[in-house]
């Protein structure tokens, strides 16, 4: 059975460019740490690294921080400062926030008090962007990065999380951007790396695989590719829309990113899509999180006005560089194949 992919919002593959940096990278020995020749070597693919992340994030002159990931860079920007979000927002940032901030029925966010607030770019779930005010504090744009056109230095945020893996870079590495004198306290601590924000031996690879991605990313916007992307999306809706008259497609009317698509059918749980598309050789995700064996319903929708029912039926598609139009047209006509047995078993569970 031939597999699409769908689910680029969770994680894209690695792109071709990333993997054969990487490579090469593993052949350099030293420490970054070390005085040396080799450790001096490995330093300058680390410090190369940043800078071309940075050119391409629109940071030149912001510092920039490496962490494990987005969820590292959410605990060294947030902890202990005490700032406002809301529930739209990654888990990575609730966790360290108050979720105060009320949510539009289509999904924006309005920011009282900039300076102490929190508000992500783009929503994994709804794929719905948001206007960053100007003086914002942090901003979680690791989903907006690599598929809108930014820049951070723009942005109006002080600091900004980003994430290798969302772009077609390797998992395991992500960075903290901030504006030049923002300070963080360091919540790995013992050696000096990353100017005494963040301790440890620096991921060298992980370093060169992420600007590798963050350049070519940069490229394929400049060349159009993510406006092909919303033309598949926008041709998916529609085919869908045609049969699946009590399906809600969230999101639309407002800016989304170009790729995602969040379609939500009442009585028609998530978890059951997303195991019936993926026997059909289609990876989707579920938009409610599935704990324990207990089905919830998502945050996210439920703090957009949804209903539980509504919430609870929701599914993810988020497309990416390599799919095509045969793929788009191919799952709307599996997914829509399953609609039809579901109904099918209600109208026989109510004889």
């Amino acid at each position: 059975m031939m597999r699409v992919y769908f689910d680029y919002n969770a994680t894209a593959p690695l792109r071709a460019e990333a993997k054969n940096a990487m490579i090469e990278a593993m052949d350099i020995v030293g420490n970054p740490s070390s005085v040396h020749a080799e450790g001096r070597k490995s330093k300058a693919l680390v410090e190369n690294a940043r800078q071309e992340i940075a050119s391409a994030f629109g940071a030149d002159g912001a510092d920039m921080v490496f962490t494990s990931g987005a969820t590292e860079a959410a605990s060294l920007a947030l902890a202990g400062r005490g700032l406002c979000s809301s529930e739209i927002e990654h888990d990575a940032v609730v966790a360290w926030t108050a979720p105060e901030m009320l949510v539009t029925a289509g999904g924006c966010v309005h920011v009282n008090n900039p300076a102490s607030s929190t508000l992500q770019l783009a929503n994994s779930e709804t794929g719905v962007v948001q206007e960053l005010p100007e003086g914002l504090a942090v901003s979680d744009m690791t989903q907006a990065f690599g598929k809108l056109p930014l820049s951070f230095n723009w942005s109006g945020s002080e600091m900004a999380l980003i994430s290798a893996h969302k772009l077609g870079g390797p998992k395991g590495v992500g960075a903290l951007v901030l504006k030049r004198g923002v300070e963080v306290v360091a919540q790995l601590r013992g050696g000096g790396q990353e100017m005494g924000r963040r301790a440890g031996t620096e991921n060298v690879i992980g370093a060169v695989g992420f600007a590798a991605a963050a350049k070519a990313a940069v490229k394929e916007l400049s060349e159009g590719t993510w406006e092909r992307i919303a033309y598949l999306r926008d041709l998916m809706e529609e085919a869908l829309a045609i049969e699946a008259k009590s399906t809600i497609f969230i999101g639309k009317g407002v800016n989304r990113l170009p790729n995602t698509s969040c379609i939500a059918t009442p009585g028609w749980k998530s978890e059951t899509q997303v195991m019936q598309m993926d026997l059909s050789g289609y990876a989707i995700s579920a938009g409610s999180a599935c704990s324990s064996g207990k089905v919830r319903a998502s945050r996210v929708l439920r703090a957009m006005g949804f209903d539980e029912t509504t919430a609870v039926g929701a599914v993810r598609i988020s497309l990416g560089p390599k799919t095509t139009e045969e793929d788009v047209m191919g799952f709307v006509e599996t997914w829509l194949a399953h609609l039809k047995k579901h109904r099918n078993r209600i109208v026989k569970g109510a004889v």
